[in-house]
């Protein structure tokens, strides 16, 4: 599968219509982004049932915004509307599949169980 090219727009329904969504943060005057959209195109298509999406910050700077996003390239994982990683910088592609493989396998039961009681905990 190809990249996904992620809006303001199309982002709430990407989101919410994928179990596992990975963001990449770039923009077109980015060297480091040039260089790791190779890989990460590559990895995108070891794992079709996962969505690899593309956010241009030059063209989504409402986006790139609302997540706080000061360097690129940064990668994103959500997976069932929770943000599990965020991180700027390029991974290598071993990292990058590892990566995916800890997401996929992780207990989203458990994670969402921690999110209830970190929430309960501060009301």
């Amino acid at each position: 599968m190809t990249t996904t090219q992620m809006t303001e727009q199309n982002f709430e329904e990407v989101v919410a219509s994928n179990d596992i969504v990975l963001i990449d943060f770039w923009a077109t005057w980015c060297g480091p982004c040039r260089s790791f959209a190779p890989t990460y195109e590559k990895v995108a298509e070891q794992y079709p049932d996962i969505i690899f999406a593309k956010v241009d910050t030059e063209a989504e700077q409402g986006l790139a915004a609302s997540f706080s996003i000061m360097s690129i390239p940064t990668l994103m994982v959500i997976r069932e509307n929770v943000v599990l990683f965020s991180q700027a910088g390029a991974l290598p592609e071993r990292t990058l599949r590892e990566l995916v493989e800890k997401v996929r396998d992780l207990d989203m039961q458990e994670v969402h169980r921690q999110i209830l009681e970190q929430h309960n905990a501060d009301a």
